[in-house]
């Protein structure tokens, strides 16, 4: 077991028409990891892989394989010598070669021995029976399989993906990404993912690398940085949240759910409590009575329905609060109470996050 990266890049930057694209990023990626760099559209993913691919050159920084320096301000490997496989949201079969000769393709050496791997790699990833037909005779799921392993053939050290299962429909992309997972780890690759799907990056990566405006502004494993994370923006980018501001006055925030403890911020501070919907509970036991005391999950506030929708497994019903705050909550049940109805909510203090307002 090494301790020696696969991948490691150090303070990239690159600008666009005097704007900074990708700003000081950094991360390393290690033997059979899947890294998944997450975040909106524009942030500076896809430019960030392109660089380690050789596709664009960084204006600073320095990009490392197996503790390798392939390329910085100077020295620069060619993308071919890199060792490095793409697979993209268009992967692009060459549609004159049948499935065997576009996982052939870039294969050097013997015949036979080429077509041993080409048949491991199929085997792999269920498309050997399809060895002999071309891409315009197969499904969308079926050519993704076929460009996995035409990029696994020349057996990459590092494998970069951008947004490649994007093109499928939600059922067989679950099952593609499953395979796709599996193969790779079998292989030992190292992964690097680009992806704007929250839920795709929750599934696969073992460690998520959220960006923001060129600069990545969280990373750790897709529970801690689920769970932990590090503005109000983070927490919003993975799921809907509701938001309650507070100022702070003796490391207290007083709000109509109750005080939250906020020790360390200074008396005056704005803050915002931000809670998801799931942890937002009905006080059905005080159902249209109001509240008489305070509890553990702290005070209930009386709540107005504005809308309410099944979503499959759970309910997802917004109010309206009496000082004109809106709020979601999930009920993992059947629960369509009527426009107007009045209810009574608490929030989870153990799921609260608060930070400071920034803007």
């Amino acid at each position: 077991m090494t301790d020696t990266p696969r991948l490691e890049i150090r303070n990239l930057m690159r600008s666009f028409g005097g704007r900074r694209v990708v700003d000081d990023v950094s991360l390393s990626v290690m033997p059979g990891q899947v890294t998944c760099l997450l975040g909106p559209s524009g942030c500076g993913k896809s430019t960030t892989l392109r660089m380690i691919a050789g596709i664009e050159t960084q204006e600073s920084g320095s990009i490392f394989v197996d503790g390798e320096m392939i390329c910085d301000g100077k020295y620069r490997v060619p993308p071919e010598g890199r060792g490095i496989g793409l697979m993209f949201q268009d992967f692009a079969l060459f549609p004159h070669l049948s499935v065997a000769g576009n996982v052939a393709y870039g294969l050097k050496g013997r015949a036979s021995k080429n077509r041993a791997r080409v048949e491991e790699l199929l085997g792999k990833v269920g498309m050997l029976s399809h060895i002999d037909n071309y891409p315009h005779e197969l499904s969308g799921g079926e050519q993704q399989r076929v460009a996995l392993a035409r990029a696994l053939a020349p057996r990459p050290r590092i494998m970069l993906m951008d947004e490649p299962f994007s093109g499928l429909d939600d059922r067989l992309r679950d099952d593609i990404r499953d395979e796709t997972l599996d193969v790779l780890k079998a292989e030992g690759t190292a992964v690097l993912l680009v992806t704007h799907e929250p839920g795709e990056a929750m599934r696969m990566a073992d460690e998520i690398a959220l960006m923001r405006n060129g600069k990545i502004v969280q990373r750790g494993a897709p529970y801690n940085i689920y769970n932990t994370p590090v503005d109000k923006e983070a927490a919003g980018f993975f799921s809907d949240i509701n938001s309650v501001s507070a100022k702070v006055n003796g490391a207290l925030a007083q709000t109509d759910f109750g005080q939250f403890l906020v020790p360390g911020m200074a008396d005056g501070t704005v803050v915002d409590i931000v809670i998801r919907p799931q942890h937002v509970k009905i006080d059905f036991d005080r159902h249209g009575k109001g509240p008489n005391a305070t509890i553990a999950e702290g005070t209930p506030v009386r709540g107005t329905v504005k809308r309410a929708r099944f979503m499959g497994f759970e309910s997802l019903v917004e109010f309206s609060l009496d000082d004109g705050t809106e709020m979601k909550a999930v009920i993992p049940s059947v629960f369509l109470p009527k426009k107007g109805t009045i209810l009574w909510l608490m929030i989870r203090r153990d799921r609260c996050f608060i930070f400071p307002r920034t803007a």
